[in-house]
């Protein structure tokens, strides 16, 4: 057993794909035309991982005004997903760079080197890296 794909709920596809590629270095797997399951209206089947990943992240655009209320609350104000990166300081510089949202400064815990940042969307995310 193992856990596929995860859903994040986003405004639009197009830059959602472009944050998770360009910024965090995420591979865009699967980018396929699909239709809603209620409706049959058009949609995409998109999907970005990291390299190397086996679990991918569905980037899901938001149908109808109940979905579009859930964008950037994903896990209720709380953080939500856990990066780990080899170089934090490429990977902290990198979102620097493109002018994402961090939240505080990095930090060290018993566990590594941690800075929350948030996504496209608005959701809270841990950046975490070796002491």
């Amino acid at each position: 057993m193992r856990l596929e794909l995860v859903t994040i709920v986003v405004d639009a596809y197009d830059p959602a794909i472009e944050f998770f590629t360009g910024v965090l270095g995420f591979e865009l797997v699967e980018d396929s035309p699909s239709v809603t399951s209620a409706g049959g209206r058009a949609k995409r089947w998109v999907v970005v991982r990291p390299p190397g990943a086996q679990t991918g992240i569905l980037l899901a655009q938001a149908d109808g005004e109940r979905q579009a209320q859930g964008v950037g609350e994903q896990a209720a104000g709380r953080v939500g997903f856990f990066l780990r990166v080899d170089d934090f300081d490429a990977a902290f510089e990198k979102l620097v760079q493109h002018q994402v949202v961090i939240e505080g400064s990095p930090r060290v815990e018993e566990y590594g080197r941690i800075v929350v940042f948030r996504d496209i969307a608005g959701n809270r995310w841990d950046l975490l890296g070796p002491k």
